[in-house]
């Protein structure tokens, strides 16, 4: 039996222009997906994917090695239904595939069965990263470049699967298509004053992408204005001072893809500060506060609040 781990992922700054090589902050959080692999006496790939709970809900069968599917089922008719979920899934399998045929492998190439099971352990809608977990995990399996595989599939940027492999806060860049990650020892002293608050909505990322292309501006000089906050806000040791990152950060992108910031929107009356985490309009946000925060959100209709040192797997210098 086999079994790989990869972590889900929060975007600090740089949303948008981390496409166009702006220097982004990246954490690594607690949660993440898991799969564990075992063989069979049978000339099939058994999938099954369960949620946080431990709740089963897409299962896939393929034969081997071609990789049709015999059968899918999934839990509701939503996201289009287990038919879809299963494609997606195959063609991200065949890309590893072909990854493994390239560096001369034998990934799925005999009719050695195998049973996978994929596991959660943050919600589906939690935005914290199921697919980049998932292209990870299977390219460690396949022992493929996890990189590539996330850009053949999903495209994106890539900070969602450096920080899948990384244990530790992350400064990262695409710069002429090659991901460039380098560790750091991020561990603000404010970090008990730092919550992460769920929009109770999962944000299509393709669609704040969209939205980000249509920018007529200077996308060079705010790529650069951005890299210089991203350094900023990874030595800061004052609260204030973030505050005011976040704030100006937030004036930046909304300028771009012209919408208001979170505050703006929602939280006009909060005693801290918000910004966005990664595609605007849903999944986790930032917020500065106190011990009062939680209580302010829940008030608010937001339940699913967390402390800093709850969601980041690595707070240590």
């Amino acid at each position: 039996m086999k079994t790989y781990y990869s972590n889900g992922k929060l975007l600090l700054t740089g949303e948008y222009l981390v496409l166009d090589g702006a220097k982004a902050l990246a954490l690594p959080t607690k949660f993440g997906q898991n799969i564990t692999i075992k063989k069979i006496n049978e000339d099939k790939l058994i999938w099954e994917s369960y949620n946080d709970q431990n709740e089963l809900w897409l299962q896939v069968e393929f034969d081997l090695p071609r990789l049709r599917i015999i059968s899918a089922t999934f839990e509701s008719s939503k996201e289009g239904g287990g038919d879809l979920l299963a494609e997606k899934l195959r063609e991200i399998i065949i890309s590893a595939k072909s990854q493994s045929r390239i560096l001369g492998t034998n990934f799925l190439t005999e009719k050695q069965g195998y049973y996978l099971k994929s596991t959660l352990d943050f919600p589906r809608n939690w935005g914290l990263g199921s697919s980049s977990t998932l292209i990870n995990n299977i390219a460690q399996w396949a022992n493929v470049d996890a990189f590539k595989l996330q850009f053949s599939n999903f495209g994106g940027s890539g900070y969602d699967i450096a920080c899948a492999q990384n244990d530790e806060p992350i400064l990262y860049q695409k710069i002429n298509k090659k991901p460039i990650v380098e560790t750091i020892a991020y561990n603000p002293t404010f970090k008990e004053q730092l919550y992460f608050v769920h929009l109770n909505k999962k944000q299509n990322s393709r669609e704040g992408i969209a939205s980000y292309r249509n920018f007529k501006g200077n996308i060079n000089e705010l790529t650069r204005e951005i890299s210089d906050l991203t350094n900023e806000i990874s030595t800061v040791e004052s609260l204030s001072i973030f505050e005011k990152i976040i704030s100006e950060h937030e004036r930046i992108i909304s300028t771009i893809i012209q919408q208001k910031p979170v505050q703006e929107q929602f939280f006009s009356d909060y005693f801290g500060q918000t910004k966005s985490l990664g595609a605007w309009g849903g999944d986790f946000i930032l917020a500065t506060g106190n011990v009062d925060t939680p209580e302010y959100f829940k008030q608010k209709g937001f339940g699913t609040v967390i402390s800093y040192t709850d969601m980041i797997l690595c707070d240590k210098k």
